[in-house]
């Protein structure tokens, strides 16, 4: 077991020393595990097929060779088979559905349940008042001989829109266990990997030096954590940790940072007339002539230009670049509409001006 971390004494040394410190900056730390996670630790999906039995009428039975086979493998197994498979040529108040079901990243133990959900594969029309029979779920790496868990139960419609799909609460019971390896013993270590919207060279070298300067005491002043890329920071555990490693691993994801990088962003939503800048988003200098607006950034002309011109400048108009906030600030006091920035925005990334990640959905 490690020994206890004792640092009263030291809090209350570094709490005359930083006096300075403003309250933002202490809060402007951003834990480790907001913008980490640990490799190994994932989720895991699970598939199946599975006939939904009690419909009214409402099913795709009778029409549907591969449901009637289903429904006659199923009768074969309950001692009941049929001979002949036009007996259930009128069987509409069955369904064949695909059954999904996820493993939550933390895994989970044999006996445990899970929510599982269930959707129409051959057309049928509604699944209200169905019950899923006993079906068998599995990943694709156990295949379909071995099976993960047991699905069964009411199904129940999430949106009345989509009566074709639905859930079934507790659904799926597991019948082995999932445990998923955090850590590599035979390095004795773990991985963080940095989320795709932090990565960075930046954001790893800052995550790996402030566990090494956490954990700098129970290393003997070794480095512990080396950056190994843009997103994997590889982390060796103390030996003092070797007997509790989920202890560790609880203390990396606490540590702070004070400046994660943001890579810079900009995700438009034409639909929902959604704009959202990450990060700082740079764009060239650039005239704007957009209906009978006219804007120009970076290079602001001597008097105005008809059209409404807005010239927009850094500090004594010498910056050669500017904030995209600054021109979408300036377009909101001109009450422009959102479509018309969407508009604007699109065109300067096409143009090449927008210095930033652009995604449009």
């Amino acid at each position: 077991m490690p020994p206890r971390r004792f640092k009263t004494v030291v809090c209350l040394m570094m709490f005359f020393v930083c006096l300075p410190c403003s309250v933002s900056e202490l809060q402007a730390r951003t834990r480790v595990e907001n913008i980490c996670s640990v490799y190994g630790m994932k989720e895991i999906k699970l598939t199946g097929m599975g006939l939904v039995v009690g419909l009214d009428g409402t099913g795709d039975g009778g029409k549907n060779l591969p449901t009637i086979r289903s429904l006659a493998a199923a009768l074969k197994h309950l001692n009941n088979p049929v001979v002949d498979l036009a007996d259930l040529s009128a069987a509409n108040n069955v369904a064949l559905v695909m059954i999904e079901a996820t493993i939550p990243a933390s895994g989970i133990r044999k006996g445990q349940k899970l929510d599982c959900y269930v959707s129409s594969m051959l057309g049928a029309k509604s699944l209200r008042g169905g019950r899923l029979l006993v079906a068998p779920v599995a990943t694709p790496e156990i295949g379909n001989g071995i099976g993960a868990g047991l699905c069964s139960g009411g199904i129940i419609l999430e949106d009345e829109l989509s009566q074709a799909t639905g859930k079934i609460i507790n659904g799926l019971v597991m019948e082995r266990d999932f445990d998923l390896p955090f850590i590599d013993r035979r390095t004795r270590s773990i991985t963080l990997l940095v989320d795709r919207h932090h990565a960075g060279f930046h954001t790893a070298s800052e995550v790996a030096r402030v566990i090494n300067s956490e954990f700098s005491f129970e290393a003997g002043n070794r480095q512990l954590a080396i950056a190994q890329g843009p997103g994997r920071v590889f982390i060796r555990i103390p030996k003092q940790y070797m007997e509790s490693p989920v202890e560790f691993v609880a203390a990396v994801m606490e540590v702070g940072i004070d400046r994660p990088h943001q890579q810079a962003r900009v995700v438009v939503n034409p639909k929902s007339q959604t704009v959202v800048v990450t990060g700082e988003v740079e764009i060239s200098p650039v005239v704007i002539s957009h209906k009978n607006l006219t804007v120009g950034v970076g290079n602001p002309a001597e008097g105005g230009l008809p059209g409404g011109f807005v010239p927009i400048t850094g500090e004594q108009g010498q910056q050669s670049t500017q904030r995209l906030q600054q021109l979408v600030e300036a377009l909101n006091q001109l009450r422009v509409p959102t479509e018309d920035v969407i508009s604007i925005i699109r065109e300067l990334h096409r143009s090449g001006k927008l210095h930033a990640e652009y995604d449009e959905h």
